[in-house]
């Protein structure tokens, strides 16, 4: 699992959990996903968007971690077969770090349709096939090591029999993409930007409670399978406090690996580059390029990266492969709008 139900709140309501972040280059412009709402929840939970929730990009422009742009998805009730309407408000400079600015509509539709947007955008919510892969055997092992500071014990695992835990699984998506005239004014001279998604939930008291934010891929797998209380807190501050909120505790989790690999003569200083790294945890992105999550460098993320091989590797300072490939997921991702798989 990337964010697969990964902490006891986005568990409460499947609907509010982000399974996967995507960003990257489409046929006209940026493509941003979110995916929501995992199959694997069971059938007797709500499916599709929450009506209460917002579901948010969130767009950091000139490195400090803090949102110069946000689209914002809210929806309604779903009917009979299973529909539901939105709409999408874009809240630009200081608005875009405001729970209730108005922002400016942008879009308004109805799940299963495109919606295109002036400029050249589109718009596209409905259920797809997870695009996402992962063995469990070895998420369960590396989960484990992290939480106890051990080498990732795989004696038992046999990478001949490694299995795809998603495959045939479906999600709701929000594919929402953007023209470039839109974001290069906002993404500045290097065409760089940061992302994050964020679904957050209406309180009684009048408020919006953050539920799940995703940034990079991997991270709550990595430090939060038998640390719930730490999967809580990752999805409830702003990237911003990170570092400072986080930093320690992930850093210790690291250098544990570390240690018992013996792959750095400093865990502790391997381990500070690592959290360095993935803290703020935002997605990078350059407007215009190809994206690649790689071992070489990160760029976005598309459909088909092998984020799991990367993170794990690079986190534990050890190569670590699952056995599988896209190849795994039943359903393909497409190189034509909405580019997610169809839902099986």
């Amino acid at each position: 699992m990337s964010h697969h139900l990964d902490s006891p709140i986005a568990r409460q309501d499947p609907r509010l959990d982000i399974t996967d972040l995507y960003v990257f280059r489409g046929e006209r412009g940026t493509v941003f996903v979110t995916n929501h709402s995992h199959s694997l929840a069971g059938d007797d939970v709500p499916r599709g968007l929450h009506p209460e929730g917002t579901y948010e990009f969130k767009i950091d422009a000139n490195g400090d971690a803090v949102e110069d742009l946000t689209y914002r998805f809210t929806f309604g009730e779903r009917d009979e077969q299973g529909t539901q309407t939105y709409q999408v408000r874009r809240l630009a400079g200081p608005d875009a770090c405001e729970a209730f600015a108005a922002g400016t509509l942008i879009a308004q539709g109805r799940t299963g349709e495109t919606v295109e947007l002036d400029g050249g955008g589109r718009v596209w919510v409905g259920k797809a096939g997870d695009p996402f892969w992962i063995e469990p055997d070895v998420l369960h092992a590396v989960g484990r090591a992290f939480q106890e500071g051990t080498t990732i014990d795989l004696s038992g695992w046999n990478p001949e029999e490694a299995k795809n835990a998603f495959a045939g699984h479906t999600v709701y998506s929000i594919v929402l993409e953007i023209a470039d005239e839109e974001l290069l004014p906002v993404a500045g001279p290097d065409r760089g930007l940061g992302v994050w998604g964020l679904a957050s939930l209406a309180t009684d008291a009048g408020g919006r409670r953050p539920i799940n934010r995703a940034g990079l891929p991997m991270i709550h797998p990595l430090f939060t399978q038998l640390n719930e209380d730490l999967g809580d807190w990752l999805n409830t501050n702003r990237p911003v406090e990170d570092l400072e909120v986080h930093g320690e505790t992930v850093a210790d989790m690291v250098a544990g690996v570390v240690r018992a690999y013996g792959t750095a003569e400093n865990p502790e200083a391997y381990a500070r580059t690592v959290v360095g790294r993935i803290f703020p945890n935002v997605l990078p992105y350059t407007v215009g390029t190809p994206a690649s999550f790689g071992f070489a460098g990160w760029n976005g993320r598309s459909l088909t990266d092998n984020a799991p091989d990367v993170m794990f590797s690079f986190a534990g300072n050890i190569p670590v492969a699952l056995g599988i490939t896209k190849e795994s997921v039943t359903a393909k991702p497409t190189r034509t709008f909405p580019y997610l798989p169809p839902a099986s």
